[in-house]
């Protein structure tokens, strides 16, 4: 399980770069991006780019599964997971 702080930073990336008009907060850890708050492909390739500059992290093509992108926890985890990795 990913850390409250890794969580905390990633729902406050998600409000910034999809200009959300809601607090961080308000994002529940286990809500699917998609159907809640209206993530599409754009959107979320925004959101990896966020990643990248938040995190330092170089997501290669091969490594994108949107298993990794669908909510907060799952975001969380593949970044933890990830930057342990590197």
């Amino acid at each position: 399980m990913a850390s409250a702080e890794t969580k905390r930073e990633i729902k406050q990336m998600i409000v910034e770069q999809l200009f959300l008009p809601i607090a961080p907060e308000e994002i529940e850890d286990t809500a699917p991006l998609m159907d809640t708050y209206g993530v599409d492909s754009v959107a979320l390739f925004s959101l990896i780019v966020g990643l990248e500059t938040v995190y330092g992290l170089t997501i290669e093509e091969s490594e994108f599964r949107l298993a990794y992108f669908l909510d907060v926890e799952s975001i969380a985890n593949f970044v933890e997971t990830k930057t342990k990795g590197e």
